[in-house]
């Protein structure tokens, strides 16, 4: 019994060992599968990661490349506009060198000619010393001759030289005095001609008043007295700074601006309606706006001059030159716009030089700017054509422009087809009906006038003739002419007024000084 316990344990323990190594052996056999599974699975994995990275370097070498072109575009850009301000900078550099050349050139050529002209006074100064020497010496013999001679005295020689001298100079005398006599008739002609001038512009009011004023609307009378201020501080700055005569009376809801300065005028408006729409109107505020105002209307001429220049086609304008054009347009000659009369006369020379064979762009530029120192007449002492000729040939115009300006008022001949051209036209749009008022060009001179002798005076600053005409306010350099001064310089406008304008009635002179001291808080 007991081997037969012992036989079937035996059996069961091989059987089970035999089961236990066949289940080792199956469990080796289904690791080995899932090895080479995983290998393979990871052979996969990287040949699909080397196929990512290729691409994504593929990729990375498309965008090094792409970046490099837009890179090397990029610097040609910048290299041409370099290479472009570099240019724009040494044409300028070259300008400014040639324009400081140039104006060296004339101030040594300035000082060379009062040199030379310095010699020749002292040389005439000379020569008349001496001649006044020799004058005397010679006197001095043919007394001594005669006494000598004659046996006269000295005093008897004396008198019987003056005698001689006046029977020869009695002819002279006569042809004084018919000359003086003609010229007396002539003035007296010119003299009644004036009365009756003055007479007739007595009359011309109405119309003086329509192209002399502008008229300011406000929203309610309670402006007025905000403009005129304490004591009346805001309308005398305003005065002051603008220039212009600022009428406040009983019409409803307007201010009066007088100026026979169109260019003033339009910029008082344009202060006096910024003010009102402000509301607040003190004289700091009012300076202010006025140099905020003044800056936008340059930059308005300098707009507007270009804008012309483009449209009529003439090339290229100095920017000085472009902003005097625009200032034309608040200048009149005779009642006449004198930018629109200068476009006439481009259009028409332009037509004239065309048809004659010459050069249509040269005849309109030339016409364009043949009354440019018409802009400059209410700043600087001169005639139009000489102060336009002037600035012609400060910034290079062509000699066939200047010549045109000399030509148009008789100074010169003309020497092309376009300067002839120019003449012609000048003539046709002045003469054309309606186009001009003599009795109000007539005013508008002797109101210049009258702000040109205050401003010839050592000490002005500003000098401005309101109340049309009536009145002259003169603004001193305080640090320059005193209080007592003010009032020899008063005096002294008011005599050269007298002796150099015909006016009616009279003119009142105010000369203003003022000092301000003006400290910051920090």
């Amino acid at each position: 019994m007991w081997v037969e316990i012992l036989v079937g344990s035996s059996a069961a323990i091989i059987s089970g060992a035999a089961g236990y190594l066949l289940s080792k052996k199956i469990e080796k056999d289904r690791l080995k599968i899932y090895e080479e599974k995983a290998k393979a699975k990871a052979k996969a994995i990287e040949h699909e990661a080397e196929k990512v990275l290729q691409n994504a370097h593929l990729q990375l070498q498309k965008s090094e490349l792409a970046l490099k072109r837009d890179f090397e575009r990029k610097l040609e850009e910048l290299k041409r506009d370099y290479d472009q301000r570099f240019d724009e900078l040494m044409e300028k550099e070259m300008s400014l060198k040639q324009m400081f050349k140039d104006e060296l050139k004339h101030i040594t050529l300035e000082k060379q000619e009062l040199k030379a002209e310095k010699e020749r006074i002292q040389k005439l100064e000379e020569e008349y010393k001496r001649l006044k020497e020799e004058y005397t010496q010679k006197y001095n013999e043919v007394l001594e001759a005669l006494q000598q001679q004659a046996g006269l005295t000295m005093e008897e020689a004396r008198e019987l030289v003056l005698q001689k001298v006046e029977e020869e100079s009695r002819a002279d005398i006569a042809n004084i005095v018919r000359k003086y006599e003609e010229e007396a008739k002539r003035e007296a002609k010119r003299r009644a001609n004036y009365i009756i001038a003055q007479a007739t512009t007595r009359y011309a009011g109405e119309f003086a008043a329509e192209r002399l004023i502008n008229t300011v609307s406000i929203p309610s009378d309670d402006i007025k007295g905000r403009i005129i201020g304490k004591e009346g501080r805001n309308i005398k700055t305003l005065e002051m700074l603008l220039g212009v005569d600022i009428i406040i009376d009983d019409t409803p809801n307007a201010i009066i601006l007088s100026s026979f300065n169109l260019y003033r005028r339009a910029i008082a408006t344009k202060v006096i309606e910024l003010l009102v729409e402000d509301g607040r109107i003190q004289p700091a505020r009012i300076e202010e706006i006025y140099e905020k105002v003044k800056e936008e209307f340059d930059q308005q001429l300098l707009e507007e001059g270009e804008n012309i220049v483009i449209d009529l086609g003439i090339g290229s304008v100095h920017p000085e030159i472009l902003k005097l054009i625009g200032r034309l347009k608040f200048r009149a000659s005779y009642g006449q716009n004198a930018l629109g009369h200068s476009l006439e006369v481009a259009h028409l020379a332009g037509i004239m030089a065309a048809e004659m064979g010459g050069d249509e762009v040269l005849a309109k530029r030339a016409g364009l700017l043949h009354d440019i120192g018409k802009a400059l007449t209410h700043e600087y002492s001169g005639s139009h054509v000489d102060l336009g000729a002037e600035i012609c040939k400060r910034y290079k115009e062509p000699d066939a422009v200047i010549n045109a300006i000399y030509a148009h008022h008789g100074h010169e001949e003309p020497r092309s087809i376009e300067a002839a051209a120019v003449c012609a036209a000048d003539t046709l749009s002045a003469a054309r009906p309606g186009a001009r008022r003599e009795v109000l060009e007539a005013f508008l001179k002797r109101v210049q006038a009258i702000e040109e002798i205050a401003l010839s005076k050592p000490g002005v600053k500003k000098a401005y003739a309101i109340n049309a005409g009536r009145e002259v306010r003169v603004i001193v350099n305080a640090d320059l002419v005193t209080d007592n001064e003010a009032v020899l310089l008063a005096k002294e406008i008011a005599k050269d007024i007298e002796a150099g304008v015909q006016y009616p009635g009279e003119i009142k002179v105010n000369v203003i000084r003022e000092k301000r001291a003006v400290e910051l808080a920090r």
